[in-house]
């Protein structure tokens, strides 16, 4: 596939300031988090096909995209600050949809959580929320890029009970929103499988095989719609091996959005040392994992 995506995700809001306040303690100021994601934007995004900004600094921070980085904004209020019961996806309060354009921004990014086994009214009321968006994304000519974050209702990630769930659950996840009615342009999907439990990585749940079946399935559900994979937090290398899975499994997937795999370590020595040793760190180290993951796409 032509054209790869390669991103960097730093949408991050409440969770990701609260552990920048931990690391700067008596240091710490209110626009800690706007320097923190800036240094990421300037110094990776040369580097980036796109940077995914959050709602709340990403229109501050519009101006200081480089050259040949497209510009990405959630559509998303704090992900931090979402109800228990529905986990239904809260909206921004200071731009629309027919905003972006204006902005200078034509890629948008909305996630939801998504249990397949959820209620049904739960999970109509979740399809509706994704298929307005998705019309709205048309109507104002921007590509609609859709993350379902999948759950279950009952049995807690990181498990090994989960993890023999989980390909499923993303296969699932997966099929639902590649339907032509909710207009997803491009899906950010999970890893579908837990390397806590593969064959090779850590107890052996699940054999390489089945690991490699698990990523066929699961892009074969989103019928022919492009798929970036999400790094969710996982730890640079294991993301990494990832990418590498997905090839080896010979999925032809479009790309990858990449967070806290790539900057978080860069967290602590923002903290300690202050924003020119981050971005000197991100210079080096981070520029180094972001070429390696672009490697991993073959």
């Amino acid at each position: 596939m032509a054209n790869k995506i390669h991103g960097v995700a730093i949408d991050a809001g409440s969770g990701l300031e609260a552990s920048i306040k931990d690391a700067r303690q008596d240091r710490a100021t209110p626009e800690d988090l706007l320097i923190f994601k800036r240094a990421v934007l300037e110094t990776l995004g040369p580097d980036a096909s796109t940077v995914l900004l959050d709602a709340n600094c990403g229109p501050d921070l519009l101006g200081n995209y480089p050259a040949g980085c497209d510009r990405m904004l959630a559509f998303e209020a704090d992900v931090y600050h979402i109800s228990n019961e529905d986990r239904i996806t809260v909206l921004p309060d200071n731009f629309t949809v027919a905003d972006y354009p204006s902005m200078g921004v034509q890629l948008l990014k909305f996630f939801i959580y998504y249990a397949p086994d959820d209620d049904a009214a739960l999970n109509e009321r979740k399809h509706e929320l994704v298929a307005d968006i998705g019309q709205r994304c048309k109507d104002a000519g921007i590509r609609y890029l859709m993350e379902p974050l999948v759950y279950h209702p009952t049995i807690a990630p990181g498990t090994a009970e989960y993890a023999k769930l989980k390909p499923d659950l993303v296969r699932r996840a997966t099929a639902v929103f590649s339907d032509p009615k909710f207009q997803v342009d491009v899906l950010k999907v999970e890893i579908p499988v837990d390397l806590n439990f593969v064959e090779g990585f850590g107890q052996p749940l699940m054999s390489r095989a089945d690991a490699l079946q698990a990523f066929r399935d699961a892009s074969a559900a989103a019928n022919g719609i492009d798929l970036v994979y999400l790094s969710a937090g996982v730890a640079f290398e294991w993301f990494e091996a990832s990418l590498k899975m997905a090839g080896e499994a010979g999925v032809d997937f479009a790309g990858f959005m990449c967070g806290r795999a790539i900057w978080s370590d860069g967290v602590a020595l923002f903290g300690a040392q202050g924003e020119d040793a981050l971005r000197d760190w991100l210079a080096d180290t981070g520029k180094i994992r972001l070429s390696r993951l672009i490697a991993a796409l073959g």
